[in-house]
């Protein structure tokens, strides 16, 4: 905790908004979707999705493959304390549902999809977008398809298994988006990098969670930055966003969001 607290404080220093954003790709995306004060009326949705989840008192015994909670480390959780800490908060299950209502990609693949509120909210972003996400716990995976079931979501896909093992099936699809929140280890986060390099186009954006949840973390966040097929990178701290847009110049950028 004492490291992100650092690295907070050392990114409000060197952060900045759209001001001196020189790229239209970058600027339009600040401003009009990271930025957008709009009201949506899925918000409702995403909020009620979550506070259903924080009442559950169901526990369920927890396989972690990753790194692990921070908060919780029990075997047995309660859905409604790993609602509370270990799911998207309501913020950033709005600025997902913004991305993919701006960006509408076509495809997604979401690596960690615990109890779904970000895989909710992206589907209510572009409704017509086929999201893959990967568990690596079955009793979450069980859980979590039932609730996005009574939902009614139905563009969704829930795979179970170990990354490692599931990522190299799906290495010869194209993705528009990947949002990786399942394990944050330096060597597993550039593992999957590479792996999935292949299923990158020109449009493709990479979402990595928690870039300074560890030193590691953000040693590999460091790493992909200087990728030679990375050309643009966004670290709002909590979330880093990679580009590999042949037509924009290398450039990394800083935005409190």
């Amino acid at each position: 905790m004492f490291y992100q607290v650092v690295q907070y404080i050392k990114f409000l220093l060197r952060s900045s908004n759209q001001h001196g954003v020189h790229s239209p790709f970058v600027y339009n995306l600040i401003t009009k979707c990271f930025y957008d004060k709009s009201n949506y009326k899925d918000y409702i949705k995403i909020k009620d999705f979550i506070q259903r989840l924080k009442k559950v008192k169901l526990k369920l015994k927890v396989t972690d493959l990753g790194a692990g909670s921070q908060v919780m480390k029990q075997q047995e959780r309660s859905v409604s304390k790993m609602a509370k800490n270990a799911g998207s908060t309501f913020k950033r299950a709005k600025l997902l549902y913004r991305i993919t209502n701006y960006l509408k990609p076509n495809t997604i693949l979401e690596l960690g999809t615990s109890l779904g509120i970000a895989t909710h909210a992206m589907s209510l972003g572009n409704p017509k977008t086929k999201i893959t996400t990967i568990e690596g716990c079955p009793n979450i995976s069980v859980f979590t398809k039932n609730q996005l079931e009574i939902n009614k979501v139905e563009n969704i896909e829930i795979i179970t298994g170990n990354f490692n093992n599931e990522i190299k099936k799906l290495t010869s699809n194209t993705y528009d988006l990947i949002f990786f929140d399942g394990n944050h280890q330096k060597e597993a986060t550039l593992e999957y990098f590479e792996s999935l390099l292949q299923t990158v186009d020109n449009n493709s954006v990479w979402i990595f969670d928690d870039i300074y949840w560890s030193k590691g973390m953000t040693e590999a966040w460091e790493t992909i930055k200087q990728h030679p097929k990375v050309t643009v990178t966004i670290d709002t701290f909590f979330w880093g966003f990679v580009f590999f847009r042949i037509e924009q110049a290398k450039e990394h950028f800083t935005i409190r969001v």
